[in-house]
């Protein structure tokens, strides 16, 4: 864990167990680094300071804040565990098809988190799952979201719906945009395709819906980050809606 909000908040949750936190000598005085120390203090986790040398030895990432964790991994969910949420409200999931950029997938993440997914759902091959660079592009968005990792996302689709999973596509070739959809009241999916390639063909031929999201420059697509983010957050509107459809 690297980056001063992930590991703020890796303690903040409590989900996993923190074994010991490393700062940086003889940085700035940041409101969130008092918060660091309180936290390890409140929960026996060790705090080691040690110099910027040692500390940049130790990241994985370019800019790790001065601040880096040891933590246990992340529990990994079953496909059937994202059907149930905590609160007993519908589970709002996110599917990613093949996405391989850690800073993508870490903003995401970020903003999935923050329009109320409550689970995610990854190919096991040939596509990025939770680095260090994720986790700290994240945020701490990955310590209060549940993974799934599946052989197949085609397959996960058809095992979604055939639980009343209602799944969209996002995909700038979609018949509907974001804002015409139709989803109802009952749990919902949200699939996003790689950078570049979209969709794949079996997952996009599987959605119940396939939307785009309608764009007015000159530029004929937007990152998949920030579509997501945009994706998420209509699905989020339409939810909290009154009458929501």
């Amino acid at each position: 864990m690297e980056g001063r909000q992930a590991v703020r908040e890796l303690l903040l949750a409590g989900r996993r167990k923190a074994i010991e936190v490393f700062v940086a000598a003889e940085q700035d005085d940041a409101e969130v680094l008092s918060d660091i120390v309180e936290l390890c203090d409140g929960v026996g986790v060790p705090v080691r300071e040690v110099s910027r040398g040692r500390l940049a030895s130790m990241a994985r990432t370019d800019a790790p804040q001065g601040v880096v964790a040891r933590a246990r991994e992340l529990p990994e969910a079953g496909l059937d565990d994202l059907l149930r949420t905590p609160t007993g409200a519908e589970p709002f999931l996110l599917l990613l098809d093949g996405i391989t950029d850690p800073h993508n997938l870490g903003a995401l993440l970020r903003s999935a988190e923050c329009a109320g997914v409550t689970g995610v759902v990854l190919p096991r091959h040939r596509a990025v799952h939770v680095t260090p660079t994720v986790t700290k592009a994240a945020a701490g968005a990955v310590e209060y979201l549940d993974f799934a990792l599946v052989g197949g996302l085609p397959t996960a689709v058809r095992q979604l719906q055939e639980h009343g999973v209602h799944v969209v596509g996002l995909d700038m070739g979609g018949p509907v945009t974001v804002y015409e959809m139709v989803l109802g009241a009952g749990p919902v999916a949200l699939v996003l395709g790689a950078e570049g390639a979209g969709l794949s063909r079996l997952v996009r031929e599987r959605c119940d819906v396939v939307a785009a999201i309608p764009l007015q420059g000159r530029l004929a697509s937007l990152n998949v980050s920030v579509a997501g983010a945009l994706a998420c957050f209509e699905v989020m509107h339409r939810r909290l809606a009154p009458g929501r459809r």
